[in-house]
């Protein structure tokens, strides 16, 4: 081992004759501990919320999602779809219509209500993912049989409305959608055929409170009727094999897109607001949690400098031997990191401990959890964020010590000696 290592090990180990000294130096050891493992295990903590809202979000909203740059829509031409689905880690491409209508039932007129309704091609949705395999009663059909074409509505709101799929003896339930253009048409042409397209209840989907009760499905064909869209559609819907390959696929897409026609958007883009606030606030709770550390290195710099007072002879029997001054702020600077290592390594053992017991074993539960989708608070630890907790903690501790290694380099061998004496 270096020789300037070892003298500061030794300075840090040996019994000390003010025992003061060796308290703050123990104090700065557990600021920093203490700090590094409460920003790791607040990371973590908040990386799983934002974790659990994506995957619920992406549950129902497509990893890539291609838009008109107009409102009025674009015709989805094979070329388009074919070029869209060439990149080798595409699962599906769905186009979609989507508009707001009012949703009536005879049964219950007291609650029509206005609801999202997109129309989907069946075919070519993900069956892994989504209101596919999230439809628990009934099936998710939206094909025309026997001339009324289907309906798959949130479970939420059909149970409000006394709707159901049917099933035995019981017939499904029917529903009426009228549009925006359907209402202008029947205000404007009284004596045409009645807008309003009838539907029949095919299944009921759980996925989310707030999208259950404001969302229907459809076929795309229905859709295009329903809002007078002819062949257009609204957009088209993209999901890939791995996640994080959006931002590639979007480069690569729009590369391939006129830029002047269709807008790419990744399921961040969708959702940019709630993202960006959550990564906001993660942010803003790691460096209010980092001053711990900043304190803690306020501690290094006192007690290093008490050492630097109590060593003066030591300091100046190195000079006297040939030592630099150089060296001598580089065994002070050493003292530093190694209360940076001890701290930060302690600190992060404990957080990742920490973490993990609640990953694993849900030690602390959300309160009020019967409220939500899960019942304790969401870990998800990464990589990045450990590195760079214990690397700004390492960081810091070495700068806290470079005023009191610069006040031990500055002193004068004879100067030093004569004190000691």
């Amino acid at each position: 081992m270096d020789y300037r290592a070892l003298i500061a090990k030794r300075y840090l180990t040996s019994p000390r004759s003010v025992s003061l000294i060796s308290r703050i130096t123990a104090i700065s050891v557990a600021g920093v501990a203490l700090g590094v493992a409460a920003l790791i295990v607040v990371l973590s903590v908040l990386n799983g919320f934002f974790e659990f809202v994506r995957d619920m979000l992406i549950s129902y909203d497509p990893h890539i999602r291609i838009v008109s740059v107009e409102e009025r829509g674009f015709e989805p031409d094979d070329s388009l779809l074919s070029a869209m689905a060439a990149w080798p880690g595409v699962q599906t491409v769905s186009p979609y219509v989507e508009g707001k209508a009012l949703l009536l039932h005879e049964g219950r007129a007291d609650v029509n209500k206005v609801v999202i309704v997109r129309g989907v091609d069946a075919s070519s949705l993900d069956t892994d993912q989504g209101v596919v395999p999230g439809t628990t009663l009934g099936r998710f059909d939206v094909d025309r049989v026997d001339g009324r074409p289907g309906i798959v509505l949130g479970r939420r709101l059909g149970e409000r409305l006394l709707l159901s799929p049917g099933g035995g003896s019981a017939p499904p339930s029917r529903i009426a959608l009228l549009s925006a253009p359907a209402i202008e048409r029947m205000y404007t042409r009284v004596l045409s055929s009645s807008p309003i397209r009838q539907f029949e209840v095919r299944g009921l989907f759980q996925l989310e409170t707030v999208f259950d009760e404001s969302h229907a499905f459809v076929g795309l064909q229905e859709a295009q009727t329903l809002f007078r869209m002819g062949s257009t559609v609204s957009g088209i819907d993209v999901r890939l094999s791995n996640l994080q390959q959006t931002d590639a696929y979007k480069a690569w897409l729009s590369d391939r897109l006129d830029q002047e026609r269709y807008a790419v958007l990744t399921w961040y883009d969708l959702h940019r607001g709630l993202y960006d606030v959550m990564q906001l606030e993660k942010w803003g709770a790691s460096l209010v949690l980092f001053l711990i550390v900043i304190v803690a290195a306020f501690n290094i710099i006192g007690s290093l400098t008490m050492i630097v007072i109590e060593k003066q002879g030591d300091v100046g029997a190195l000079r006297a031997m040939g030592v630099s001054a150089r060296n001598i702020r580089r065994i002070f600077l050493a003292e530093g990191a190694l209360i940076g290592l001890v701290g930060a390594g302690t600190g992060l053992a404990l957080g990742l401990a920490v973490s993990w017991l609640q990953l694993r074993y849900g030690l602390v539960s959300l309160p009020g959890s019967d409220s939500f989708l899960i019942d304790a608070y969401p870990v998800s630890i990464r990589l990045l964020d450990l590195a760079l907790v214990t690397g700004s903690a390492l960081v810091l501790c070495v700068l806290a010590a470079w005023y009191p290694a610069y006040r031990a380099a500055s002193i004068p061998p004879a100067v030093a000696l004569r004190m000691d004496g």
